[in-house]
């Protein structure tokens, strides 16, 4: 099929939306750009510190989705369910061992199925999982899918080796996932995140005249949190306000999670510290905005912007003292939410607006092969996301609730106003929070008999769910690797 064919059906497809002429002589480009470890601390997202000027303006050209969950809040995981548009159930790729391809073999992956459409398939630094800091140090991706990409390009940097002032600010963690900073000397381009902007806005020069799908993997702000110092400067460290939490918080939890990553056991971070430490991560993450808008800024002035579907998530959510925790691999909120938009520039009716509705990540896949009017392979297991980029309260949009699951057997259903987990696949505890009268998840309300029947509910739609999306059918291989404590 060539290019001007797949155009009219592109037009077809979309239902006679008004799209630029630049669309109609050319097949939709995608740009998908992805942080590390970033929750919703975006400006754009309602948060009160953190300062995203460049993703705030892509919101204005697009849309966001506010209620976006990810299958598994750990990269590897994570990244291989967007990959793949399948639940970490069917793919098997669960927590951060192992790689997509060596679960499924012949798995046809979003960008290798624009690539096979004739695109440009690029990836710039970390779309898969890597190993961060270790891999950015040495420029390595040894978890990559080669199959998904003509070009692929590693991104080799200082991390915390970097020049500048360097800060632990959990004293009890030795280990290279502890929270160091370091308020670094020199550019942007002289670390992970401005070097890999910089190769983007390279391919974007080469590949400008033919459709392309690149993908751009900014590792910020995965510890440790380097950026250089005038990003620390825009934030005063004694202004810096941390969540409150309930000192019992965590006395109604099951035994198996409440002291996974819990701060007096593992991180040691004293008030002073956490000042500090949320200093650097919201540093980090305007330095990596920076980033993002550099992109932004190139894609239009080389007069691509009309003709392209831009895409910015994270790959997971964050906790940074919620719920006394740290971290990923939680099945709160914070951990299972991510900052998601979404840019189509032919779709304007929406621009500047949010959704509510729930939606996951594994719809990234079935809508980005929509909005190109490419065939995507059988079997994907997310939701093409159009009707609510049509309309942000679409009532066609059907999807009631996000599943998610996670270390030790969690398993986790989100719907608008409950969250229900359970931990070793059932045998471990149970959670139940009202997010109507308590947003914060502070008050575990599985155990009262008022609450039965909800409890009963939601767990017959979790058990239902997790065999719509393979649990059953790979049941010796899921509960094994479940069992995992990495």
């Amino acid at each position: 099929m060539n290019f001007a064919t797949r155009s009219q059906i592109v037009l077809a497809l979309l239902g006679g939306l008004l799209i630029p002429s630049s669309a109609l002589a050319n097949p939709p480009n995608v740009l998908f750009l992805i942080a590390d470890d970033l929750n919703t601390a975006l400006s754009g997202f309602g948060h009160p510190q953190c300062k995203t000027p460049n993703l705030d303006r892509l919101a204005d050209r697009g849309v966001k989705f506010e209620n976006m969950h990810c299958q598994y809040p750990v990269c590897g995981a994570s990244r291989a369910s967007i990959m793949s548009g399948l639940y970490p159930y069917s793919n098997l790729t669960l927590a951060n061992q192992g790689s997509l391809r060596e679960s499924m073999p012949d798995v046809v992956t979003l960008s290798q199925t624009f690539r096979n459409a004739g695109y440009y398939a690029g990836r710039v630094s970390k779309i898969y999982h890597m190993g961060i800091p270790g891999e950015i140090i040495a420029g390595t991706a040894e978890r990559d899918d080669p199959f998904s990409w003509e070009e692929a390009i590693n991104i080799k940097a200082p991390e915390q080796n970097a020049a500048g002032e360097k800060t632990n600010w959990s004293p009890k963690d030795t280990r290279s996932q502890n929270f160091t900073s370091v308020m670094a000397v020199g550019g942007d381009s002289e670390h992970a995140d401005g070097m890999a902007a910089d190769r983007a806005i390279e391919i974007l020069d080469r590949v400008k005249d033919k459709p392309f799908f690149l993908a751009v993997g900014f590792v910020r702000p995965h510890v440790p949190l380097v950026a250089p110092k005038t990003y620390f400067d825009r934030y005063t460290r004694a202004d810096m306000i941390a969540p409150v939490v309930p000192e019992n918080d965590l006395d109604d939890v099951p035994e198996i999670i409440r002291d996974y990553k819990r701060n007096r056991t593992t991180y040691g971070v004293t008030p002073e510290l956490h000042k500090g430490l949320l200093q650097s991560y919201y540093a980090s993450v305007s330095y990596m905005d920076a980033q993002v808008g550099r992109v932004l800024d190139a894609l239009n002035e080389k007069g691509l912007q009309d003709n392209t579907i831009v895409v910015f998530s994270s790959d997971h959510g964050y906790l940074l003292g919620q719920h006394h925790k740290f971290q990923k691999q939680h099945l709160f909120e914070e951990a299972t939410r991510v900052p998601f938009i979404i840019s189509v520039p032919w779709m304007k009716d929406q621009h500047g607006r949010g959704t509510l509705k729930i939606t996951e990540l594994v719809d990234l896949y079935p809508t980005l092969a929509d909005l190109a009017g490419i065939p995507a392979p059988d079997g994907l297991q997310g939701t093409s996301l159009k009707p609510l980029l049509s309309d942000t309260e679409s009532t066609a949009w059907a999807k009631d609730h996000a599943f998610t699951i996670s270390r030790s057997g969690g398993e986790s259903i989100r719907t608008q106003d409950w969250r229900f987990t359970q931990w070793g696949f059932g045998e471990a505890g149970q959670e139940l929070y009202d997010l109507k009268s308590d947003p914060g998840e502070f008050t575990n309300l599985a155990d009262r008999p008022e609450y039965a029947s909800v409890v009963q509910t939601l767990r017959d739609q979790l058990l239902n769910r997790r065999d719509e999306v393979g649990f059953s059918k790979n049941k010796a291989a899921i509960t094994g690797k479940g069992k995992s404590k990495k």
